[in-house]
């Protein structure tokens, strides 16, 4: 079955009864958080530069952005990463739950009212041994789900991970890059001169983002933006 047709059936069959909240355990009607809990879920910062989504005074581009532009061109995300919604993260990475996507999204859909649409969106690839091991990508997922909501195509076959890197967590920034370089081959007649949207749970570095972003660009994509549904900030 694939992503999409799995999501369909998880939320229909989760709907039919009333759920506990997954972060406090209170009856939540039939959302897999409940209220108050959906009340603190902290949103990203709108003062953030407008390409990688990094704090900034007054939402100008960052210094960073400003001398080594990454290959993508702007980034929407939803949430800060942090507690409680690092929680749902990981609930729907590891946990198996599925019925999260929903509330994780809810901001993305949101923001992207208002910004340019793109062509097609593409769920940041696992590579083989890891989705094996997981047994499903959650990115895969998020991706679906906004994909059935906006009407905007869903890439899957445009791009894979073709080296099983390290987990970039808890390297150093410097070893981000390098550890992820060269990740990726791109599918050039999926993607040329199309508006690839990238959709990620959780941002941090970006270094990620912009390795499968060079790769769409240099397969032809016009245009990459990153969709996440959190921002991290490393400091």
């Amino acid at each position: 079955m694939n992503s999409t047709a799995l999501n369909i059936c998880l939320n229909f069959a989760q709907s039919l009864f009333p759920q506990n909240c997954y972060l406090c355990g209170a009856l939540a009607g039939l959302y897999p958080v409940c209220a108050d809990c959906r009340a603190d879920l902290t949103l990203h910062s709108t003062a953030a530069c407008p390409i990688c989504a990094y704090p900034t005074a007054q939402g100008e581009i960052c210094g960073q952005c400003l001398r080594r532009p990454p290959a993508y061109q702007r980034t929407l995300a939803g949430y800060r990463y942090e507690f409680p919604t690092n929680k749902l993260i990981h609930g729907l990475k590891y946990q198996h739950q599925f019925a999260l996507v929903d509330t994780l999204i809810a901001p993305l859909l949101e923001s992207a009212q208002a910004t340019p649409s793109p062509d097609a969106l593409l769920a940041m690839p696992l590579h083989p041994q890891r989705l094996r091991e997981r047994g499903y990508n959650q990115a895969q997922l998020l991706a679906a789900a906004l994909s059935r909501q906006l009407h905007i195509p869903l890439l899957t076959l445009a791009a894979e991970r073709s080296r099983n890197t390290r987990p970039q967590t808890g390297l150093p920034l410097t070893e981000r890059h390098a550890n992820i370089k060269n990740a990726f081959t791109t599918d050039a007649q999926q993607v040329t001169g199309k508006h690839i949207a990238i959709i990620d749970d959780v941002m941090t570095s970006g270094s990620t983002l912009n390795s499968l972003a060079h790769s769409l660009k240099s397969a032809g994509a016009s245009e990459v933006s990153c969709w996440v549904v959190t921002r991290a900030v490393l400091k």
